[in-house]
């Protein structure tokens, strides 16, 4: 008579057995553990089927039960014993809370260093010894001999081969190639602005006294300025 007021079966009752019993769990059991109990009954069971059907239905029901008292607002009791033991963990310290991040290096006090400009500074004058003597010493004199012993010499091609030498020699002294190419090139311009200034006091209408052609003339102050650059430039 009272069937309007009959509650809704539980399936784990209406299959005949505990689905709990069945899985070899406790009413409390969390997700995990209900799932790991299911896997470790099928693979004790192999390939009965029936066995393996039935252990698929309990936890079917488990799961099924687990959702129908959230959906009606009921706490189970496996998220009633899960949040005791949240609560009865010992507070864990705010400094590991998380994955600490590796430490960043600390910087100096000054900071970081402010880009700039590095103007070069005035060379050190010191008299070369070994083969940075030696070498600039015999380069330039062939280039002398063959400056003045040639009737037309090829003054260009002197001159070139001079600035070499010579940025060669103050790159062996100072190690710094961008250095050494700056200091003859500027060795070389001051030369040819001096051998300019020399050719145009001299009066063409002058005997030298030497058969020296102008060119020469011109050409003598940039070998002896990067002559002396490469034997003093330190």
């Amino acid at each position: 008579m009272n069937q309007g007021s009959d509650p809704t079966p539980d399936p784990a009752r209406a299959s005949g057995s505990d689905p709990y019993q069945q899985l070899g769990v406790a009413l409390d059991a969390s997700f995990d553990d209900v799932q790991a109990a299911r896997q470790q009954r099928l693979s004790e069971l192999g390939d009965d089927p029936m066995a393996r059907a039935r252990v698929e239905a309990a936890y079917d029901t488990i799961l099924m039960n687990r959702l129908r008292e959230r959906q009606q607002g009921r706490v189970s009791t496996a998220a009633r014993s899960a949040s005791q033991r949240e609560q009865s963990k010992p507070p864990t310290p705010a400094g590991s809370s998380g994955p600490s991040l590796p430490r960043l290096p600390q910087l100096p006090m000054g900071g970081l260093p402010r880009p700039g400009l590095s103007w070069p500074s005035l060379p050190s004058l010191q008299l070369a010894s070994g083969r940075e003597l030696w070498f600039p010493l015999a380069s330039t004199g062939v280039l002398l001999v063959l400056l003045f012993a040639l009737s037309s010499p090829p003054a260009e091609l002197i001159l070139s081969l001079a600035t070499l030498v010579t940025v060669l020699n103050l790159q062996r002294r100072n190690g710094r190639f961008l250095v050494s190419l700056g200091w003859s090139f500027g060795l070389l311009c001051l030369g040819l602005l001096a051998g300019g200034v020399l050719a145009a006091s001299l009066d063409p209408s002058m005997p030298l006294g030497l058969p020296i052609a102008l060119v020469q003339v011109q050409s003598l102050p940039v070998l002896l300025l990067l002559l002396l650059g490469a034997l003093f430039i330190a």
